[in-house]
């Protein structure tokens, strides 16, 4: 017998922004929540994140992708009990990546596939590097963090999490301009300070059920 469709899964509505190129050099702002939105990370005192282990390897993970995607930068970034907000900036490669004035990523919407980029190795045979996008990035993002949470839970006794770590989607916003990228990285910074109203704290949700 075929298992019962899931049909929550085959109906649930992509948050994508339709025909638009993710690879595309800009700002981008993400928020992760983890399943269940689960207090995984730590708690708020006083207004303040207290990382636990878990979340300092959360913290450790993201701080370490440009090294697996030489093409991108990261500004502001928090780690909160049951998510993560950041700002990942993804830079042509002629750009030095400590230019932070790569805002935006255009208003219009460029092809579906990224472009595939010209590279001469050692050995003078030309190939081709196919642009790493946003989703490429936050997918191995989310799989490293998985893996190691997942080896502690055996090895250190961390707090197991239901079926998967985080959320099968993520919440994105291309940034189109420095008043949005400013905004956005003082949303960042007070973020632990506004616990108490934010939408992911498992708290606030239960009192307004």
């Amino acid at each position: 017998m075929k298992p019962a469709p899931d049909r929550q899964r085959h109906h649930r509505r992509s948050i994508r922004l339709q025909g638009y190129d993710y690879s595309r050099s800009g700002a981008y702002y993400v928020t992760l929540c983890t399943q269940d939105r689960a207090c995984l990370f730590g708690e708020i005192v006083n207004g303040d994140m207290q990382v636990n282990d878990a979340g300092c390897m959360v913290t450790d993970a993201w701080y370490s992708l440009p090294d697996r995607f030489p093409t991108i930068d990261l500004d502001a970034f928090v780690v909160m009990p049951n998510h993560v907000h950041g700002i990942i900036v993804i830079t042509d490669d002629v750009v030095p990546s400590n230019n932070r004035d790569v805002v935006g990523a255009g208003l219009v919407p460029a092809r579906d596939i990224a472009p595939a980029r010209n590279v001469v190795p050692a050995n003078n045979r030309a190939t081709t590097r196919v642009a790493p996008t946003l989703g490429d990035v936050i997918g191995a993002y989310k799989s490293i963090v998985t893996v190691q949470y997942a080896r502690a839970v055996k090895r250190r006794g961390w707090t197991p999490f239901r079926k998967r770590l985080w959320q099968r989607n993520y919440y994105e916003h291309v940034i189109r301009n420095a008043d949005s990228l400013n905004r956005i990285r003082q949303y960042i910074l007070d973020n632990p300070r506004r616990w108490n109203e934010d939408r992911y704290n498992p708290t606030v949700r239960e009192a307004k059920a």
